[in-house]
């Protein structure tokens, strides 16, 4: 299935290699798995993005870019996790709207002061179980906490996603709060208390195979806030003109 062509000029960064791969069917068959499809499918161009370069600095990577997935770490011994806490500073400092998937959204945490559960069964034996390797695709419902824009996109209230997480949040990161819990009060997406920044971190994969129909609105989401971003660059700039 090929994807449509994009309806705006947006164009979306993205980081980590998790779920580019777009070769495996859906059940629902919209649109192709992975990120570009998912992207490209809400109307803006997906930029899969090659590693840092030494030497190279998040400013000139992402050159270009409106927006940014970042779906997973990438960090190894020799890359250390530091660079991807520079992204997420990055991301913040220049206003730029960020999608925080799994591990991107743990980076996203901690890199504010949060804490994480590396491993769920054995930290939180009360927990739901949220994996069980090697079955793919396990789903659990979560509970959308009203007033937050997480609600926004998918309405309040409880909705299914898909669950293949042996990590997740502790203690939330200074300014963030939760948007969605697992019923057994996980953090399952978080989101800044303050207007300003749009950032949405969410523990799901909302591009894997096993991902709903509902999840297209994540995408969506980021896309309209890069278009507001966008228009009010543009407007800053014309009143300076004027000026």
């Amino acid at each position: 299935m090929s994807a449509p062509a994009p309806t705006s000029s947006i164009r979306i960064g993205i980081y980590g290699m998790h779920g580019i791969n777009g070769q495996e069917s859906r059940g629902f068959g919209l649109w192709p798995a992975g990120y570009p499809g998912a992207v490209a499918h809400s109307g803006a161009t997906p930029v899969v993005l090659p590693l840092l370069a030494p030497g190279e600095s998040w400013k000139e990577l992402l050159h270009g870019l409106d927006g940014i997935v970042f779906s997973d770490s990438t960090a190894t011994t020799t890359r250390p996790a530091g660079e991807e806490d520079l992204l997420v500073r990055y991301c913040r400092d220049y206003q730029v709207p960020l999608l925080a998937v799994d591990f991107g959204m743990h980076v996203l945490n901690t890199t504010f002061g949060g804490t994480l559960y590396n491993d769920l069964p054995r930290e939180l034996p009360e927990a739901l179980q949220h994996r069980h390797p090697p079955e793919r695709g396990l789903r659990h419902a979560i509970n959308v906490l009203p007033g937050t824009h997480l609600a926004s996109l998918y309405g309040e209230g409880e909705v299914v996603v898909n669950s293949e997480h042996r990590r997740a949040v502790q203690r939330l990161g200074r300014g963030f709060k939760a948007s969605a819990l697992a019923l057994d009060g996980v953090v399952e997406a978080i989101e800044p208390e303050k207007e300003g920044w749009w950032v949405l971190g969410v523990q799901w994969h909302p591009a894997s195979v096993s991902a709903s129909g509902l999840d297209i609105q994540v995408f969506r989401g980021l896309i309209q806030a890069c278009e507001l971003r966008t228009t009010r660059e543009q407007g800053a700039e014309a009143a300076c003109h004027a000026a």
